[in-house]
């Protein structure tokens, strides 16, 4: 397991006038926990898949590290298994907050695609598998699914109403990997796609303070997963 602790930093934007608590909301996104459809590397999409052993491992120790940080308002989540779970665990930790479950926190709808190992999709649906991973954010998909630009704003959009909702307040937000890319593209816009992979449990803490105006105080935050997969031995 990985150790190192990836973290962006980035200026204030010209319309912050400070980083006061009361004028933005701290949003802590957490990517759901390991699943086997990770691990065989299956294209998940809406696939409704539970944790595995590590994933529930490491779903405790993201629960163990917040649960010892800030006051938690809220936790949202993707009504998915992997990540409801993993938002259930974190709300004991926590003191017992309600989970709010949310479809617009999903992962991509990869369509077709879905259930299929990423090395036969391009056997079995070449075109679907080809325009799913086109570089072209109005790529439609053929036997459906979300392009780029459809997953773009579904992911923003729901994350700014977060935002807007809990200003002055720190909340978690439990989701997927593809939601993830979607936040940094909006934060970081001209830097394209992340450095850092996005690996399950990660942390990640962004401010909002108004719609548009996002900052990354943390991306992609692994240290609390030190030696979780030693646990299973």
């Amino acid at each position: 397991m990985e150790d190192t602790m990836h973290t962006v930093k980035s200026a204030e934007p010209a319309t912050s006038c400070s980083d006061s608590s009361v004028d933005r909301a701290e949003i802590v996104v957490v990517r759901h926990g390991q699943t086997e459809c990770n691990v065989e590397k299956i294209i998940r999409g809406h696939l409704d898949v539970e944790l595995n052993e590590v994933g529930r491992l490491q779903a405790h120790a993201v629960a163990d590290r917040l649960s010892k940080e800030g006051e938690i308002s809220a936790i949202y989540s993707s009504d998915l298994k992997r990540a409801t779970e993993t938002a259930e665990l974190i709300a004991i930790a926590c003191g017992g907050v309600e989970v709010t479950k949310d479809p617009a926190l999903r992962d991509r709808n990869a369509g077709i695609l879905q259930c299929l190992k990423r090395s036969d999709a391009a056997n079995v649906y070449p075109q679907a598998y080809e325009a799913y991973r086109s570089h072209r954010r109005d790529q439609e998909i053929p036997g459906g699914g979300e392009n780029k630009y459809q997953l773009y704003q579904r992911c923003t959009t729901c994350l700014r109403n977060i935002g807007l909702k809990h200003k002055g307040e720190r909340v978690v937000v439990v989701t997927h990997g593809s939601f993830l890319a979607c936040l940094y593209r909006q934060a970081h816009p001209n830097e394209g796609r992340p450095g850092a992979k996005i690996q399950n449990a990660s942390v990640s803490v962004f401010h909002l303070f108004g719609e548009d105006d996002w900052v990354i105080k943390s991306w992609v935050d692994i240290s609390h997963l030190n030696h979780t997969e030693e646990k299973l031995y």
